[in-house]
Order: structure tokens, then C-alpha cells, then sequence
């Protein structure tokens, strides 16, 4: 089994402010309650129970970042995406890190 790849959030959001993951896709897989709470730009809300059905919605030729809560459904996401061939990237801690270095207290 190969170890999917993995993000700290300081270094997602350097590189989202950046401009740097313009080549690349975010995929939120938390439910829509937690997307309407909170989410980031320019994240597409996939939960993770639809992902096996909406797989055709990923592009084959980009890298995925994976996030939900707390980083545990995201590495479920990457490790199912991943053994289907796709170049996937967990952000490590989920959203609540991310909000956390943003300032803005998730949980």
C-alpha cells in the first residue's frame, strides 16, 4: 500500500493564497451542514458517501487536495481516489486546522 501524500495547512493556505493550486482541485468531503458552516474557496462540496458516485466529476489529470473536519474522512477520500489512479493530497487536520491558522475557531 502507498502513503498517500499529505499537506500541513499553513502550507495549503501559503499556496492557495498564492495562486499555486490553481492547476490543482480541492474537494470538500464533509456533509453540507458542515460546508455551510464553514468552507473555503475554491473547494467543491463532494461528501464523502457520494465520492464512489460522483468519481467521473474528478479530473484524471490534476492534483486533488482532500479535506473534511479533522483529516480523517479526507484520508478515507485520498485512499479510495488514490487505488483508482488519481494524484491525491490530504490536508493534514482538516478545516479545523485550516480555520485555526486563519483565526477563526472551527470546532
Amino acid at each position: 500500500m502507498s502513503i498517500t501524500a499529505v499537506i500541513h495547512p499553513e502550507q495549503f493556505i501559503r499556496k492557495l493564497e498564492a495562486g499555486e493550486l490553481k492547476e490543482a482541485v480541492v474537494i470538500d468531503v464533509r456533509e453540507q451542514v458542515e460546508w455551510d458552516y464553514y468552507h473555503i474557496e475554491p473547494a467543491t462540496l463532494i461528501p464523502l458517501q457520494s465520492l464512489p458516485f460522483r468519481l467521473n466529476e474528478l479530473p484524471e489529470e490534476k492534483t486533488i487536495f482532500f479535506i473534511c473536519a479533522h483529516g480523517v474522512r479526507s484520508r478515507m477520500a485520498c485512499d479510495y481516489v488514490k487505488e483508482r489512479g488519481y494524484d491525491v493530497v490530504n490536508v493534514e487536520g482538516g478545516m479545523a486546522a485550516v480555520a485555526a491558522v486563519k483565526g477563526f475557531a472551527y470546532d
